[in-house]
């Protein structure tokens, strides 16, 4: 019988600690997804780099430094308000309302820009995310063109599309011309994977821009 109890003890014991292991793998999970804990009525911000050279970025005393080229930060959280953004040698008043996902673009020949990007709740599915920052209407499509993905996204807009977990290879489309052929990316759940287009007249460039894994 004290056999018996004792090794239906050490029986409840291990699961018990299976289960909260199992818990913080979940935990520690999800902050690889969604980052830490932010106070209630922050702003997030990060920085997309279009350009040829590194960059440094800064949001008040918020600092987003060496960005590489085609690459993008993390977000960071500050408090909601006006401030004045430092995008490499330019500056510009930015307006971050609470609860809200920002990011400031740099590209080459052209002023920062502000982009939102709502936020995506879903643990479940990943999504998808067009900005096109060009003065073309862009459609995402699969490599054949015969499925439209994120379809008829106008200049200065934003299309979504959520979908299920997978590695995907898409191309971008100008119309019924194929404008590029895109690297196949890798979309976990609860991720959102965004494809920045810059440039213009005809000479696009789009770069899948994804939270950095050392985020």
């Amino acid at each position: 019988m004290n056999t018996q109890t004792t090794l239906r003890r050490f029986t409840l014991g291990a699961c018990a600690l299976a289960l909260g292991l199992g818990m913080f793998q979940a935990q520690a999970d999800d902050g690889a997804l969604y980052g830490p804990k932010a106070p209630k009525g922050s702003a997030f911000v990060r920085a997309y780099n279009a350009s040829s050279a590194e960059l440094d970025v800064s949001v008040g005393q918020t600092q987003l430094k060496q960005v590489a080229p085609l690459g993008s930060s993390d977000f960071k959280f500050l408090p909601a308000g006006s401030y004045q953004a430092q995008v490499g040698s330019t500056q510009m008043p930015v307006d971050l309302q609470a609860e809200r996902y920002y990011t400031l673009v740099s590209q080459t020949g052209a002023k920062p820009r502000l982009v939102e990007e709502p936020p995506f709740t879903s643990r479940q599915k990943a999504l998808l995310r067009v900005q096109n920052l060009t003065d073309s209407i862009l459609s995402l499509k699969t490599a054949d063109g015969k499925t439209a993905v994120v379809a008829d996204v106008k200049p200065d807009g934003r299309g979504d599309r959520e979908i299920n977990p997978v590695k995907v290879g898409l191309a971008l489309f100008d119309g019924e011309r194929k404008v590029a052929d895109l690297k196949p990316v890798t979309l976990e759940r609860g991720e959102v994977v965004s494809l920045f287009v810059t440039g213009g007249q005809g000479k696009l460039s789009p770069v899948w821009v994804k939270r950095p894994i050392d985020g």
